[in-house]
């Protein structure tokens, strides 16, 4: 079965997260990453999001761009985006322009659930 994996456009660590809630206070427009924008409130996950992800039969993965650059080096891509992982092959689920088109989390869910349906298909 497929993993999706979300690989955020932010490294990970106590330090990068102070700086992107700062940024998310501050400077919202310009915040680098949509998906985490989508996802997250300035302090805490996304009640629709984590609802969806729990109710969610999809296998899914998060990774920030620090972590996802370490397990996969070979790999180069724009971010923020989604991938879809099956056994080894990396294939764009989500691209960052998909993803940077999006303005809520709804749509966000509603792509995921129409591409996962098309992908089992």
């Amino acid at each position: 079965m497929n993993t999706l994996i979300f690989v955020y456009n932010a490294d990970s660590g106590i330090k990068n997260l102070a700086i992107d809630i700062a940024h998310k206070l501050f400077s919202p427009k310009t915040y680098a990453c949509n998906l985490c924008a989508l996802t997250f409130n300035t302090f805490s996950e996304n009640t629709i999001w984590k609802d969806f992800r729990n109710r969610t039969n999809l296998n899914i993965a998060f990774l920030h761009t620090d972590e996802f650059k370490t397990k996969h080096p070979n790999h180069t891509f724009e971010y923020p985006i989604i991938l879809s992982k099956n056994n080894s092959t990396l294939d764009v689920f989500l691209s960052k322009d998909e993803i940077n088109a999006l303005s809520t989390v709804e749509e966000l869910i509603l792509n995921i659930e129409s591409k996962s349906c098309d992908m089992m298909r």
